[in-house]
């Protein structure tokens, strides 16, 4: 393992050696390899691509352009108007419901837009928005995806596992919203989404922790069991009311298990392209890790710490060690509990700290995968030791949607 990651740096070192930190990269090879591994997981289901833990046009299309993968599932409706305008992809379902009227009022005036985009609700109220916006006759038909909850809510409801979603929990709760928007002029029922979180996002094998692997892991199945005939029953229930062209589930960490699942048609992934530090708890597959960052050393403080400049990139989520950027390259690195991954210095100890100059590169890993981009312009795309392109990340062409 020493020598393989000894290999990896040498081959980033040299790759970047023209490039003054902070910088990141993208190694194309693992790149590929995962969107591979992950369309193999799927076991035939198509793949649409998260663009939220992707975040570059460039390394979308190369997502969407191999075997497997299909359609993107966006984040705001302005990203999905920008990546069908783009030509990125006629096929974009935005994953969480919009209070953004202008982009609303946008989408219903284009035809073509209102073709290729379907937008998330999980109640009427958000119908009642569009249509504020909009009344149905002044507009397109809007195409809708219904948000199903996926949380696992044993002891009678007295426990919550997951997260916090959609009030659509039943299927009976499934099949009446399917019904009032049957009712409802100017739109139509096109899908069913579930993410099981709990399940997807959730490592079942967190580091050093073997009380919560096993807790975790309990959980997990236990939730997986009940969804099957949740998910199961809730399409059939929304069925009687709308012909669905698609029910969608999962993330990277549950590809595999969520395309058992009879009920669900295609399944999301957009992490494991990138392999970020999340899914190093995983163990059913693990990415490899494709997407770094560096960081130059600046000062020695003292003969067993290394400070690099910058560094603080953290995740979003809980306030906790997993959503701190993780020292990868040299192995041997770790922060410095007193001052974690710093906004403008990160100083490193560990046994490869000592070896450490003034003027070497660290190289970093994020804890999310997206979120990377959101710290840099551009990303250097790596094949063997050089760098054969560099791309724009949503940041660098002028794109900040949350």
């Amino acid at each position: 393992m020493a020598i393989e990651s000894d290999k990896l740096r040498e081959r980033l070192d040299r790759a970047t050696a023209h490039l003054d930190p902070p910088y990141a990269v993208v190694d194309l090879s693992a790149f590929d390899a995962n969107s591979a591994a992950l369309a193999d997981r799927a076991a035939g289901k198509p793949v649409r691509l998260a663009s939220k833990s992707v975040r570059s046009r460039e390394l979308i299309s190369r997502a969407l352009g191999r075997p497997g993968w299909q359609g993107i599932m966006a984040f705001t409706v302005p990203e999905a108007i920008w990546l069908v305008r783009a030509g990125v992809s006629d096929d974009v379902l935005v994953a969480y419901p919009s209070g953004d009227r202008a982009a609303l009022a946008e989408l219903g005036a284009d035809p073509t837009l209102a073709a290729a985009i379907t937008l998330m609700i999980d109640g009427t109220g958000q119908l009642d928005l569009i249509d504020a916006v909009a009344a149905p006759g002044q507009r397109a038909e809007l195409r809708l995806c219904l948000d199903l909850d996926a949380s696992w809510r044993p002891l009678r409801g007295r426990v919550h596992v997951g997260v916090r979603r959609s009030p659509v929990h039943s299927a009976r709760a499934a099949g009446a919203l399917a019904a009032a928007v049957a009712g409802r002029p100017g739109f139509r029922l096109v899908g069913l989404m579930s993410y099981e979180a709990q399940i997807a996002g959730l490592g079942d094998a967190p580091p050093g922790q073997t009380l919560l692997a096993g807790a975790i892991r309990l959980a997990q199945r236990g939730s997986y069991r009940e969804l099957l005939a949740r998910r199961g029953a809730a399409v059939a229930a929304v069925r009687e009311h709308a012909a669905l062209e698609f029910v969608n589930g999962g993330g990277t960490g549950s590809v595999a298990a969520t395309s058992a699942d009879p009920a669900v048609t295609e399944v999301t992934a957009g992490s494991g392209l990138y392999g970020p530090t999340l899914f190093d708890a995983y163990r059913a597959w693990r990415p490899t890790p494709a997407a770094f960052f560096a960081c130059t050393v600046v000062r020695r403080p003292t003969p067993e710490l290394a400070t690099v400049l910058g560094g603080g990139w953290i995740a979003s989520g809980p306030a906790a060690d997993s959503r701190l950027p993780r020292p990868w390259l040299p192995a041997g690195l770790k922060l410095v509990g007193t001052e974690g991954a710093g906004e403008v210095q990160t100083p490193l100890s560990g046994a490869a700290a000592a070896d450490l100059r003034v003027g070497d590169r660290v190289w970093f890993r994020h804890a999310k995968a997206g979120e990377l981009c959101e710290r840099v312009n551009e990303l250097h795309l790596i094949e063997g030791d050089a760098v054969v392109a560099t791309v724009p990340t949503y940041r660098g062409e002028g794109r900040a949607f949350l």
